[in-house]
């Protein structure tokens, strides 16, 4: 449960934006306060959806062993739901990175002056729950678990989804100058392949799901 969980989680990190957005906080005039916030803010927007889903799973009774079939019949419908996403991100035709692009959105206003308060509530927009961390946490609240075990995989589950907060940030702690450097050299690459990644995380955690839940109805 908790390895599945974990590889699920490690998908919904991959974010290029959230990335990103690291980069320009972690280049700002306070850098570690203000990616401090930003982390605090995927914390808790994490955590706390995190709970609210496994609490509306867990009260459907999916996690009971009579509840089989609609438990892996949800992970079928969670992995056609990213396949699709995938489809319609690849068939979208990505924005140009250009200056004006870049003023578009509530995020890109939010971060053009990086402030702790802002920081913070970037933090909790960003990291609203997607479907490959709903995922994670499906696998969670449907397994047959007791309460330390769900305990330690939701925390796994919320520390690698905020994976690309944290770990830019506790690299600017060692290495303050190499690692802004590296992440602004990053950031084009991150810019012209973004949709790419995004899309390749969805086929391969939809493929996950599909699989498992065909496997399960199966074995059923």
């Amino acid at each position: 449960m908790i390895l599945q969980a974990a590889g699920l989680a490690l998908l919904a990190a991959i974010s290029p934006t959230a990335l990103l957005v690291a980069a320009v906080y972690l280049g700002s005039a306070r850098p570690r306060l203000v990616g401090t916030l930003y982390l605090a803010g995927a914390i808790v927007m994490s955590l706390v959806m995190g709970l609210v889903v496994i609490a509306i799973l867990r009260n459907t009774g999916l996690s009971h062993r009579s509840a089989h079939t609609p438990r892996y019949g949800l992970r079928l419908g969670l992995g056609v739901l990213l396949l699709a996403a995938g489809a319609v991100l690849a068939r979208r035709k990505p924005k140009l990175p250009d200056a004006e692009n870049e003023k578009q959105g509530l995020v890109s206003r939010m971060i053009a002056n990086p402030a702790p308060a802002s920081a913070f509530a970037v933090g909790l927009l960003l990291f609203a729950p997607g479907i490959t961390f709903i995922a994670a946490l499906q696998v969670i609240a449907t397994a047959n678990a007791g309460v330390e075990s769900t305990t330690v995989a939701i925390i796994l589950v919320v520390i690698i989804n905020a994976a690309f907060v944290w770990l830019p940030l506790l690299l600017h702690l060692v290495a303050p100058g190499v690692t802004t450097r590296r992440l602004t050299a990053f950031n084009s690459g991150l810019r012209a392949n973004g949709n790419k990644i995004l899309v390749t995380v969805l086929i391969v955690g939809g493929a996950i799901m599909i699989g498992n839940g065909i496997y399960g109805l199966a074995g059923g």
